[in-house]
């Protein structure tokens, strides 16, 4: 069973793939193409699986933590600053789930 396969299996649904071109010079993809060969993989799926260790890798780096806090406080205030957008503009009270109401035609 290839590693895509047991992937799926562990899911309800498998996600939908995009493509992604990377650009690399030539000396690490003869590197990377011989790894791929050794671990009797496409290139495609080494690269995918040292893109997740990448982003696992990431989670847990306390830079990246950090920034993330920050990042998701800019957007909370993003969103307060459209929310009293909308109530100016329509005179109504913007409550998270609430839906806006409007002038009725």
């Amino acid at each position: 069973m290839s590693e895509q396969e047991s992937a799926r299996i562990g899911s309800v649904a498998p996600s939908p793939t995009r493509t992604l071109a990377v650009r690399m010079t030539d000396d690490l993809r003869a590197q990377l193409d011989v790894i791929a060969q050794l671990n009797d993989r496409s290139v495609t799926e080494e690269i995918r699986i040292a893109l997740e260790l990448w982003v696992e890798t990431s989670k847990s780096d306390p830079k990246v933590l950090k920034r993330a806090e920050t990042v998701r406080a800019e957007i909370e205030r993003d969103a307060k600053t459209k929310q009293s957008a909308i109530a100016a503009i329509f005179g109504t009270s913007a409550a998270p789930g609430k839906p806006v109401r409007g002038k009725q035609a």
